[in-house]
C-alpha cells in the first residue's frame, strides 16, 4: 500500500495527533546509544529508586496466590476501596468504591474521560506549559484543545482572568494538573479557590485534576485540590492519582481515578471495549501502596530536593538560560530565549527550542525535551529524576555545549 493511500485509510484524528515528544525523545537518545554515543536521559519522568520492599512482596504473595484471573473492570473492590480509604485520607474527598476507576496509569483514566464525554468541536481549556498528552488525548478523542500559554510571570499558572476569558458555550473541561508536568508549578488552595468562583459563574464546565505528583513537594504547605477547596464543583469533578511517581511503579500501571457516579460508568464503558482492566497483581500491589507505610517518602522527596537545587543552580549559571525554583514533581523547566538566534560550531542556526534540545542531543549526548513540546516555546524540560552522578554529568555537558554557541 503506498503512503497515500495509507493515509486516505486512516483516520483524520489519528492523522492530526503527534506521538509523545517525551518518548521521542528518548528513543532518539536510544538510537544514539546504539550507534555507541554514551548518552545521558533525562527525558523521562520517572523515578530512579527501586519500588518499595513491601510493595513487591505484596505483588509476590499475590502471584503466589494465583491472582491472575481477570478482574472487574473497574478495578478490584479491595483496590477501590484502598482509593477510596486514599483520598479520604488525604484530600478529605469521600467517594464510594463505585465511583472509582482503576486504568492502566492515570494516563489511561484520562483518556477515558475524555473519550467518555467529548462530543466533536467539544472544548477543553488547557493551561500550558502542560503535559505532552493532554491536547492530543483531547484531539483523539474529538474535542478541540483551547490552549492558554502560562509563564514564568504567572509562575506557569492560569489566571482567573485567563480562564475567564477562555472559557465559551462549548468549553466541556478545565485541565489542571498540579504539581504540574513540566514546570513543578503547584497551585495554592488560594488560587484554587479563585479558579473555583470563576468556574461556579459556568456550571457547563467540568474539572479534571490530574493530581499524579502530589507527593513530590518541597514545602509543608498543604495540598490542595480543586473537589476539595471548592466543594460545590465535586459534583463535577474528576480527581485523577496513581501509585507511579510518589511509590517508583512507573512501570506497574496504577493509576484511578474518582468523580460522580454517572461519569465513571460512561469510564468503564470505555475501559470494558479497549483494556478491560490493569494487571491483577499490579492491582494487588497498589493496595500494599496505598494502605502501607510511607517510611520511604521522605528519603525520596529529599533527594529530589538535592537534585532539584543542584540542577537548578547549574542551568541557572549557564549563559542565555534562565530557570526558576520548581515547588513540586522532579523537573525543571528553564528558559532558553536568551540562547535562541545563535549559532553552532558549524553554523547551524539555533532558532527555536527544537533545534536547542536535538542540539543538546547530538553535540552534548544529553536527551531533554523542547518546551514546544509542552505547547509553551522557548524553554526545555529537565528531569532530574536520575542518579546524582548522571545529573553531574549531564549538567557540565549542556553547559558546555551551550558555552559553544555563538
Amino acid at each position: 500500500m503506498t503512503t497515500t493511500a495509507t493515509q486516505n485509510f486512516l483516520a483524520q484524528r489519528v492523522l492530526g495527533a503527534k506521538p509523545s515528544a517525551t518518548k521521542e525523545m528518548t528513543q532518539l537518545a536510544n538510537q544514539l546509544r546504539l550507534e555507541g554515543r554514551d548518552v545521558i536521559t533525562l527525558s523521562q519522568g520517572e523515578p530512579d529508586f527501586p519500588t518499595p520492599e513491601h510493595i513487591r512482596e505484596a505483588a509476590k504473595a499475590a502471584i503466589e496466590r494465583n491472582e491472575s484471573k481477570y478482574t472487574e473492570v473497574a478495578g478490584t473492590l479491595a483496590l477501590r476501596e484502598a482509593v477510596v480509604r486514599k483520598f479520604k485520607r488525604d484530600n478529605g474527598l469521600d467517594y464510594s468504591p463505585d465511583q472509582i476507576q482503576v486504568g492502566c496509569g492515570a494516563k489511561q483514566v484520562l483518556y477515558n474521560a475524555l473519550q467518555a464525554t467529548l462530543n466533536p468541536g467539544d472544548e477543553v481549556v488547557v493551561p500550558t506549559p502542560a503535559w505532552v498528552s493532554y491536547p492530543e488525548m483531547v484531539l483523539l478523542a474529538g474535542g478541540r484543545p483551547v490552549i492558554v500559554r502560562c509563564g514564568a510571570s504567572t509562575s506557569f499558572k492560569i489566571t482567573p482572568t485567563q480562564l475567564e476569558e477562555a472559557i465559551t458555550p462549548r468549553t466541556k473541561w478545565l485541565m489542571l494538573n498540579s504539581p504540574s508536568n513540566p514546570s513543578g508549578a503547584i497551585y495554592s488552595h488560594a488560587e484554587l479557590a479563585a479558579l473555583g468562583e470563576v468556574l461556579l459563574r459556568h456550571p457547563h464546565v467540568w474539572v479534571m485534576a490530574d493530581d499524579i505528583y502530589e507527593k513530590i513537594r518541597y514545602d509543608d504547605t498543604p495540598f490542595a485540590t480543586p473537589a476539595m477547596v471548592t466543594p460545590q464543583l465535586a459534583a463535577r469533578t474528576l480527581t485523577i492519582n496513581g501509585v507511579s511517581k510518589s511509590y517508583a511503579m512507573t512501570g506497574w500501571r496504577v493509576g484511578f481515578g474518582a468523580g460522580p457516579l454517572e461519569l465513571i460508568k460512561a469510564m468503564n464503558l470505555v475501559q470494558s471495549q479497549s483494556t478491560s482492566h490493569t494487571s491483577s497483581i499490579s492491582q494487588a500491589a497498589a493496595v500494599a501502596a496505598l494502605d502501607g507505610p510511607m517510611d520511604f517518602l521522605p528519603g525520596f522527596v529529599d533527594s529530589f530536593r538535592q537534585r532539584r537545587d543542584k540542577v537548578v543552580a547549574a542551568l541557572q549559571a549557564i549563559k542565555g538560560l534562565t530557570c526558576d525554583v520548581p515547588p513540586g514533581a522532579f523537573y525543571a523547566f528553564p528558559g532558553c530565549q536568551g540562547l535562541l538566534g545563535t549559532r553552532d560550531q558549524s553554523g547551524n542556526l539555533i532558532e527555536t527550542d527544537t533545534d536547542l534540545a536535538l542540539y543538546i542531543l547530538r553535540t552534548a549526548g544529553v536527551a531533554v525535551v523542547p518546551g514546544s513540546a509542552f505547547e509553551l516555546p522557548g524553554h526545555f524540560r529537565v528531569s532530574y529524576a536520575a542518579s546524582d552522578t548522571e545529573l553531574v554529568e549531564a549538567m557540565r555537558r549542556i553547559a558546555a555545549a551551550c558555552s559553544a554557541l555563538r
